[in-house]
């Protein structure tokens, strides 16, 4: 966001910051009842950050990290059960997957409920990005441990799916990004198959290429995507002290 790279650290309440141009570390911030940091999410357009407190809340932080509160759920006590384990932003929505009720929930930018998309019962979504066409784009797996990346209606149709095969070893797919031409990025993995990438898949699902491979990810699982699009920047968070790998798609 503005040039500034966002970190979380697994079980820390610090958030780490970069500047995306020279790499350099600028001041943290710190969250101070943050227990499991699970995702991170910025948006220009509010000037937030948004922090997924595993299966907790979900916290807001002000750029500048001046006013920080706990946002979601709204109360102590809400009616219904909100697990948040993923975020993402599109303008200023913000939307969170709930692994627990298989939902997709988005929210506008005071916090306001717009939309509750019911998942099918067997569908264990992992994150989820809005695409340009104002539907969704989900990585899950369902009840037979089987990975996939689908595209959702609002309704909560699946409109077409990718599946893993002997050829496209999709393992784990816990994040997703998408570009403003409807092109989706996924950081999937396999320990079975020791395979760990970063596919392109076109707008319809279909593979286009694996755009990051093993080597280049020095072996590590990739968990988490970032992409901005003005500058081409691909950023990767690693597991397993891996750091986070910045790739320039403009390059490739």
């Amino acid at each position: 966001m503005h040039d500034v790279i966002y970190v979380l650290c697994e079980s820390s309440s610090a958030v780490l910051r970069f500047s995306a141009t020279t790499h350099e570390r600028l001041t943290d911030f710190t969250i101070q009842h943050l227990r499991v940091p699970w995702d991170i999410a910025a948006c220009e357009v509010t000037n937030q950050l948004y922090v997924a407190d595993w299966q907790r809340c979900v916290w807001r932080m002000s750029a500048d990290g001046a006013d920080t509160r706990r946002w979601l759920p709204k109360s102590p006590t809400p009616s219904e059960t909100f697990k948040p384990w993923s975020l993402s932003v599109t303008s200023s929505h913000l939307l969170v997957t709930s692994n627990d009720s298989n939902q997709l929930i988005q929210f506008d930018a005071v916090g306001e409920e717009l939309i509750r998309v019911d998942l099918p019962g067997d569908v264990k979504p992992q994150h989820a990005v809005m695409s340009p066409t104002g539907t969704f784009i989900v990585s899950h797996y369902n009840t037979q441990l089987e990975h996939y990346v689908s595209e959702v209606n609002a309704e909560g149709r699946v409109l077409r799916q990718l599946s893993g095969s002997r050829l496209l070893p999709l393992g784990w797919t816990p994040h997703v990004a998408v570009e403003s031409h409807g092109n989706i990025f996924v950081a999937a993995y396999d320990n079975d198959r020791d395979s760990r990438s970063v596919l392109l898949l076109s707008p319809q699902l279909e593979l286009r290429r694996v755009i990051i491979d093993e080597h280049q990810l020095n072996y590590k699982e990739p968990r988490r995507l970032c992409y901005t699009e003005r500058s081409g920047q691909l950023l990767v968070g690693l597991y397993g002290g891996g750091g986070i790998a910045m790739f320039d798609l403009l390059c490739q």
